[in-house]
């Protein structure tokens, strides 16, 4: 495929990354001439330095004969202009815009999109998304990661394993025959900074970070043979009352289990913007960082400390802060992928890292095949995939033991219907059937030669 990324910030260098390591012919666009080098010479792609709206620098860029465009520079206003320019000059067949403001968001415009008025064919919020990825980890407080897929039916638990996890120094296939009625897969385990898929002979130790696939029934189960009771989250407090942390509060209040939720913002205007928004949330004016507006918050009492604010280095102290003063569980928001190592040493439970959640979500748009969700692990190190079995598809009519998986995926679950069931050796792929992959970076090509559609399908 041709693809334009126009802006080579993280979200658009990660999204390069990911697409030229794949053979696609990829060319970014920035007026930031340093991004654009450093995009040239460290991935595989060709660079243009201009504005990415503008008609000349999109057609130097290779607009004619182009594919996809991706439009992901920090200006919503740019990104829109850029895909009507690509769509109305170009014929570009596809476009991706990043539009962060809620004001272009609400569902009562969703007719702006449509072809005749702003050709986008996927609007994607980073905001939302990681509201999103925030509740999702609030849900499964004792994991590092989480991830829903086949409607809610099936999670990806990322698990640390503590020297007192009942099921180390056993054979996978051991922990199967023992748990035979469990619904859950061990699909990746990270030991000593390499991922890896597992052989059923692989045994797990202390220190591995295992990703586990797991039907949403059993997830407790799940969570207790790996050494992680369940917790109930019934007092959240969230620092930072910006677009992420006002979306996560309206979604805590909109939920049926009546969380306890406050919120803090240091901007007079903005805590008073939220709490006009909010019902039952109780917003604080002051600093996240201040003892007293902890303490007034309750976070000593807190089962979880959300801190999303736009700074990484504020998320990061105030979640270290909030541990410190008694809070049972901390999430940070992080950008910057090089602070991350410092979650273990600093006692942060969890990180959530706005660009995977918004790289993920493209991803998923751009795959071969009728791929359905697409989530990428760890750092662009693996992707799990959520594909329809097409009639063309090799998979389609064989046992699982029969087809050629690359060595670095597995199979995580198979639905049939509206029934999930656990893939076993003999367990029958047909066409219609949804099928889970995790699969490492390098083998994905070879997972999406499996799903994909012979051309005498079109």
């Amino acid at each position: 495929m041709k693809i334009i990324i126009c802006g080579a910030g993280q979200v658009g260098w990660q999204i390069a990354r990911h697409l030229s390591g794949e053979r696609n012919d990829v060319t970014v666009i920035d007026n930031n001439p340093d991004l654009v080098r450093r995009a040239t010479e460290s991935l595989d792609v060709q660079g243009v330095t201009g504005f990415a709206s503008h008609p000349d620098i999109l057609d130097s860029a290779g607009a004619r004969d182009a594919d996809l465009i991706i439009a992901a520079t920090h200006s919503d206003e740019v990104n829109m202009v850029t895909c009507q320019v690509a769509h109305s000059i170009f014929q570009v067949p596809r476009k991706i815009a990043r539009l962060r403001s809620g004001a272009y968001l609400d569902a009562i415009y969703s007719d702006l999109y449509r072809t005749e008025h702003l050709p986008i064919d996927v609007v994607i919020s980073p905001e939302r998304e990681v509201a999103l990825a925030a509740l999702q980890r609030l849900s499964a407080p004792s994991t590092f990661d989480v991830e829903t897929f086949m409607d809610g039916k099936i999670q990806l638990l990322g698990i640390d394993l503590e020297p007192d996890c009942p099921a180390l120094n056993t054979p996978l296939r051991q922990l199967t025959e023992l748990f035979s009625s469990l619904r859950a897969i061990v699909a990746g385990v990270r030991r000593k900074g390499r991922l890896f898929a597992p052989e059923p002979g692989d045994q797990l130790f202390a220190e591995d970070q295992i990703y586990v696939f797991c039907h949403i029934d059993d997830v407790a189960r799940t969570l207790d043979i790996f050494g992680k009771p369940a917790r109930k989250q019934e007092r959240v407090t969230i620092i930072g009352a910006g677009n992420v942390g006002l979306a996560v509060a309206q979604a805590l209040e909109a939920r049926p289990d009546r969380i306890r939720a406050k919120l803090i913002e240091r901007d007079r205007g903005r805590a008073e913007f939220a709490a006009d928004r909010l019902e039952r949330t109780i917003v604080l004016n002051g600093d996240g960082l201040s003892a007293e507006i902890l303490d007034e918050a309750a976070v000593p009492q807190a089962d979880a400390v959300l801190a999303v604010t736009d700074d990484d280095k504020t998320n990061i102290l105030a979640s270290v802060r909030a541990k410190q003063a008694g809070a049972k569980m901390a999430i940070a928001l992080i950008n910057d992928p090089t602070l991350v190592p410092l979650m273990g040493a600093l006692d942060i439970d969890a990180y959530i890292n706005p660009r995977s959640t918004t790289v993920s979500t493209i991803l998923r748009h751009i795959r071969h095949g009728r791929v359905r969700d697409i989530y990428s692990v760890g750092d662009a190190e693996a992707e799990v995939m959520e594909a329809q079995v097409l009639s063309t598809s090799p998979m389609a009519g064989r046992a699982i033991r029969d087809i050629d998986f690359p060595e670095g995926a597995l199979l995580g679950a198979v639905r049939k219907g509206d029934r999930v069931v656990k893939p076993l050796a003999d367990t029958r792929i047909d066409e219609g059937d949804i099928v889970l992959i995790f699969a490492l970076t390098k083998d994905v090509p070879e997972v999406e030669r499996l799903l994909q559609v012979s051309i005498d399908f079109f």
